[in-house]
């Protein structure tokens, strides 16, 4: 009885879902972001935040694993550590950058290390958020990199 009470009381998909911009396979989607971070809880955190507010998300576990990720999915953003297996996030934006498909993607970093900012700022970066940081403050930062503050 619950469950058809919530299904009834369930508010327009319009308003549950209000950044979604694709048509794909049936389903609304927002626009895609890739998160790559070797923090699996933190991971699973943003995957479901930005799920909840209407994004589509990818996730990486190392610098290999998105930049294989990005060459298929073809995100609107990328938002990624510095400090991970395989490939750090400093090789992985130089990778970027040298990509005629991926360059354009706009980045965010997340890393623990504040001294790694004006770095990051040479190599086109637009955002650097020192970790620990606030959801809000985050979401702020998306919605300004992908055009829709």
């Amino acid at each position: 009885y619950l469950f058809f009470f919530l299904m009834i009381r369930r508010p327009p998909r319009s308003t549950l879902f209000p950044y979604t911009t694709l048509f794909r396979s049936g389903e609304y989607m927002g626009k895609k972001i890739l998160f790559a971070d070797d923090d699996v809880n933190l991971m699973e955190i943003l995957q479901l935040k930005f799920k909840s507010e209407g994004y589509d998300v990818v996730s990486a576990f190392d610098g290999e694993e998105a930049l294989i990720k990005m060459r298929a999915e073809k995100p609107d953003l990328v938002v990624l550590d510095i400090t991970m297996p395989k490939m750090n996030g400093y090789t992985l934006v130089r990778e970027m950058k040298s990509d005629e498909t991926l360059k354009g993607i706009p980045i965010i970093v997340l890393s623990g290390k504040d001294t790694m900012q004006d770095i990051f700022k040479i190599e086109g970066v637009g955002t650097y958020l020192v970790k620990p940081f606030e959801f809000d403050d985050l979401l702020l930062k998306v919605k300004e990199q992908l055009g829709e503050s």
